[in-house]
């Protein structure tokens, strides 16, 4: 089979087409929850199960026998799996539906690499190899800090790996003769070195780009860690490099000189049979099994749609109370302040609560004390654009603090580097060792919290100013246009209360390489903490509020901002700058005050249930301080709803900490450019939390990051491995979403509800292509709701909208007789 002459510019161009496949994960220290199927979406969501079950061999659904368990339990109706599978392409019965559910085929034979097929014929484990060794390899070249050994970073990552692997006996040692002369004949940049590969190793067309995938796939967290780096780099505007496709293309190096060295094993014409192979899967049609459990998942999908609308139904219609709300407190969007916006309704009469994303419009680049680098605070969609650093009170106590932190960094850095020497933490250990006993001994009995707690006595300085070069704060001007933008998007521009509070969130838990993933999975794994301070000290500043009165949006003189933090795994809130608030304000702050630790107190006795047994509230404060603990809290599991509207919509119904709540009044919004803000930011970010947990369900061996139990976290913080080898893992660990027995994240694509006129959505989703492959191609669900509340209207895709049915789903007892009957 003859191929055709490959040229450098077409390479390079696959390599680039196919490396933005891959999604992008972030550092454990600033966890992001990303979508893994970031780079597919253009792409029908079925299309896509498919492909990755042909080049990773994952599933992308529940199994067909999960569907069946669904069906006994009531979450999955036997008339909605009819509606959906007559709306399908698939001209079968129920029963064939589920015959061919159960098969778990995805025709992964189609795909398979040299090192994959050399496995089977010499007894070995390149595969093995390659995930280990490079996985290694990849590990110390990207670890800047930890790594005892360092490879070459003067070059590029190609050429820096190739110059060692010449010199690198292993391959041979195993089995393969003459893989570093193969390796030193190839040119040196990797493009050219590819081009050789390439056309050596005869795929092209369609095929190319499904075997490129597959080898991306074989060191996929890898991938993803090289495709955060571009991200970061296209975010601030610099040539994101080339770092995916250098990568890409030490994978097909090694494929191609694997192949030459051991052709006496590997046949010409056995390899041209895997290539015709690769061809017909690149064509092949996605298969009736897949199909079918792309139906079941959809049914299961709206099943649940049609039982939170029916919750719409008995809904109450609230009327906007016409009195001043007595207390009034924004918090994130996040599922878990579902729960707690709730129980703080309840807890007090005339309290309302707004939804808003955490970062309260406000992002920044925070320098802490003690820092000399600014930290991102808001989502990573977005680059922060201003920068504000901490201080605490005068200049004096400022910088005497700052000192006293970094030589307290310095020394903890100098300790740690010490204790994870090769050769030093032996010394470290035995004198060192057993003066830690005590701490540990105490922490574990809760006598001591190994948690600090977040500081209260520093506040934000916002006054412009220059320090070390950099220019800090915020200009009157610009405070004034975030205010206004921040009011305008929560939906907060009349009948402001006297006490307001702005509740970020952050988590609090030890011994957890996931740590910042509970804080905010959206801004970088930062808590809000530092936000909802720049968000108080703007809206309380007399210059911001009369450019406000000029923008039409009028804060009473006696309307009062106060910052708070919601511990999402204690359901404390820590409220700051308390002795700033006016005295008379008295009354109101010891009626908050009240009201918050009521809510904490219920909100906590509700989270225990999902724990069974007997367990109390307080439970959750011994799992905050318990090294030992796997499962601190639960996170945003279970998320599987977005609603926009006003909060008198669902104020009656218990969402059981599975909806992100937008405050959202289009009535506000004429120009609908706030229903454009939340279509294209906060309801994006909450497809890609969804997704996150989505993958991590029914995928945990491809997009989960395993046992926690047996992570090794990677230079400091680069990421995990399960065990002390293998390959970047990416995702969240299993116990995040399964408790040992059933997983307590349901796996459902999102849901998104927003009360306003379908045109506006129309006109908005016509304006984004993003959205319109989301919507399109079946990645998150849209429904209409009008201003009683109720689900009026689905998107079906391409502009269009249907009637949505107001019937409350089948019954368990239906489902039980089918099954029976079956």
């Amino acid at each position: 089979m003859k191929t055709r002459q490959l040229h450098a510019e077409h390479v390079e161009s696959v390599l680039a087409r196919v490396t933005r496949r891959v999604a992008p994960v972030w550092p454990l220290d600033r966890f992001v929850a990303v979508n893994p199927y970031l780079g597919l979406l253009d792409q029908p969501f079925e299309d896509v199960v498919h492909r990755l079950g042909q080049v990773s061999a994952a599933r992308s659904t529940l199994a067909g026998a999960d569907y069946l368990n669904l069906i006994e339990e009531g979450e999955l109706s036997i008339d909605v799996v009819d509606e959906v599978l007559a709306e399908s392409r698939l001209e079968l019965s129920r029963e064939e539906l589920f015959r061919l559910a159960a098969e778990e085929g995805t025709n992964v034979h189609g795909v398979r690499t040299v090192t994959e097929v050399l496995d089977g014929i010499t007894d070995g484990s390149w595969s093995r190899w390659i995930r280990d060794h490079l996985g290694a390899w990849m590990a110390a070249y990207f670890d800047h800090d930890f790594a005892t050994w360092q490879p070459s970073r003067t070059v590029d990552l190609f050429s820096s790996w190739k110059s060692e692997a010449e010199l690198d006996l292993t391959p041979e040692v195993l089995g393969a003769p003459g893989f570093r002369k193969l390796l030193e004949k190839l040119p040196n940049d990797w493009s050219s070195a590819v081009r050789v590969a390439l056309q050596a190793l005869g795929v092209e067309g369609a095929a190319l780009d499904l075997y490129l995938h597959r080898l991306l796939m074989q060191l996929g967290g890898w991938s993803a860690h090289a495709a955060r780096l571009a991200w970061e780099r296209r975010l601030r505007g610099e040539p994101e490099g080339d770092t995916q496709s250098e990568l890409l293309a030490v994978l097909v190096v090694v494929e191609f000189a694997l192949k030459e060295s051991l052709l006496d094993k590997l046949d010409k014409s056995a390899w041209q049979a895997e290539v015709q192979a690769l061809s017909d899967a690149s064509r092949a049609p996605v298969p009736a099994s897949v199909m079918a459990r792309v139906v079941l998942q959809q049914a299961y999908e709206r099943s649940a749609q049609l039982s939170l609308s029916a919750q719409f139904e008995q809904q109450r219609e609230v009327a906007t109370p016409s009195d001043r709300p007595h207390l009034q407190a924004v918090f994130c969007i996040d599922v878990r302040s579902e729960v707690f916006r709730r129980h703080l309704e309840a807890a007090a009469e005339g309290v309302e609560t707004l939804g808003f994303a955490g970062f309260f419009g406000f992002p920044v680049d925070h320098i802490d004390l003690g820092n000399a680098e600014g930290i991102p605070h808001c989502p990573v969609l977005l680059s922060p654009s201003h920068r504000v650093a901490s201080q605490a009170g005068d200049e004096t106590r400022t910088k005497a603090l700052a000192e006293a932190k970094l030589q307290s960094t310095l020394v903890g850095k100098a300790v740690k580097s010490f204790k994870l020497g090769s050769i030093s933490c032996f010394g470290f250990v035995s004198p060192l060792g057993l003066a830690y006993l005590p701490k540990l001994l105490t922490d574990a009995f809760g006598l001591t919290r190994p948690v600090p707690k977040h500081d209260s006595g520093l506040e934000v300085a916002l006054t412009p100013s220059r320090r070390d070069g950099q220019s800090l704060g915020i200009p009157v001007a610009d405070q004034i246009k975030l205010a206004a933008n921040a009011l305008k998007g929560m939906s907060l521009r009349q009948g402001f209360a006297r006490l307001i509070l702005i509740a970020g969130h952050g988590a609090t838990s030890v011994n957890n390489p996931h740590a910042s993933g509970l804080d905010c999975g959206a801004c970088g794994g930062r808590a809000g903490a530092v936000n909802a301070r720049v968000a108080a000290t703007v809206l309380n500043n007399p210059e911001v509020r009369a450019g406000l009165e000029a923008a039409g949006i009028h804060i009473p003189e006696d309307t009062y901002f106060l910052a708070g933090l919601h511990d999402t795994t204690t359901d404390e809130v820590t409220l700051f700058e308390q002795h700033l608030v006016p005295a008379g304000h008295a009354s109101e702050l010891e009626a908050l005050k009240l009201a918050l630790g009521t809510a904490g107190g219920t909100c906590r006795t509700e989270r225990a249930r999902r724990l069974g047994g007997n367990t109390s509230g307080e439970t959750w404060f011994e799992r905050s301080r318990d090294w030992a603990q796997i499962r601190p809290e639960w996170g945003l599991a279970g998320c599987a709803s977005f609603i926009a509207a006003p909060r008198q919509r669902t104020s009656g119904v218990n969402l059981n900490g599975r909806a992100f709540l937008h405050s959202y009044s289009w009535e506000d919004d004429p120009e609908f450019a706030v229903l454009e803000t939340i279509m294209t930011a906060p309801m994006v970010v909450a497809s890609w939390i969804n997704l996150q947990y989505y993958a991590s369900s029914v995928d945990p061996e491809i997009f989960g990051a395993g046992n926690k139990t047996l992570h090794n976290v990677v230079g400091g913080n680069l990421g995990v491995l399960e065990g002390n080898t293998g390959d970047l893992r990416v995702g969240l660990p299993w116990q995040s979403i399964h408790d040992g027995e059933r997983l307590q994240h349901t796996p459902l694509r999102l849901s998104v509800f927003v009360e306003a006129p379908t045109e506006a959505m129309s006109s908005v989703i016509a304006r984004h292509q993003g959205l319109q492959h989301l919507l399109d191609n079946g990645w998150i669900h849209l429904f209409a709701l009008n201003q009683a509340g109720r689900v009026t209207k689905r998107y079906a895709g391409g502009g269009a909208w249907v009637d949505w049915p107001h019937r409350a789903r089948a019954t368990s007892d239906d489902n039980i007789a089918w099954s029976e009957a079956s």
